[in-house]
């Protein structure tokens, strides 16, 4: 089964800092690379999906229609890019709120691999995608091969203090997406735009 979990903010767009939020379309920006990842997924035919928390709904700093109206714009740029996405599942609750689709848990991974006639049965054959711990104990509990990204919120300092370890690190989504694509034996060009991807 090749599909692909990804976190949000920190992997497919800029982090907006420790306890903020993407709260208006205007303030979503594609980190360097996620496009050019993204399509390279896509024209390997991987189902993505994104699997993000975003608290701030529930906790009333920004409504469901700004949700949407970010998440529109995340779609037009990708889809403007040549790439895919299958869906998006995010979890709105507080994290007090005990949701099952909240990560670390995964009713959001289950409800994605359902979509496409799956299960948490097929998991190990996907990658999770993800910037902090909380990312790579979601793949984890699930089952799916993980991978940590250094683009977003945590970095290697902070993987000293976890207590899981992801099964690969990578500097981005595009060095993620040339990672799942060789493992599967798909041979990779360099087709990262300079301009696009430097830090």
């Amino acid at each position: 089964m090749k599909v692909v979990f990804l976190d949000r903010d920190g992997v497919i767009n800029t982090f907006p800092g420790n306890g903020l939020y993407v709260t208006r379309a205007r303030n979503f920006h594609f980190l360097p690379g996620a496009l050019e990842g993204l399509r390279l997924l896509t024209e390997a035919g991987y189902r993505i999906f994104v699997i993000s928390n975003q608290a701030g709904v529930g906790k009333g700093v920004y409504t469901r229609e700004h949700l949407e109206e970010i998440t529109q714009k995340m779609l037009k740029g990708v889809t403007a890019a040549g790439a895919q996405l299958t869906g998006v599942f995010y979890c709105t609750c507080r994290s007090s709120d005990g949701c099952n689709c909240r990560k670390p848990r995964v009713g959001n991974i289950e409800k994605a691999l359902k979509m496409i006639g799956g299960s948490l049965k097929d998991a190990p054959q996907t990658y999770f995608v993800g910037d902090t711990e909380i990312d790579i104990k979601a793949g984890k509990n699930a089952g799916c091969r993980t991978i940590f990204s250094l683009s977003g919120r945590e970095d290697r300092e902070y993987m000293k203090r976890w207590d899981v370890r992801p099964d690969h690190i990578v500097e981005d989504l595009y060095d993620a997406a040339c990672l799942i694509i060789q493992k599967n034996s798909h041979p990779v060009r360099d087709r990262r735009r300079g301009a696009q991807k430097g830090r």
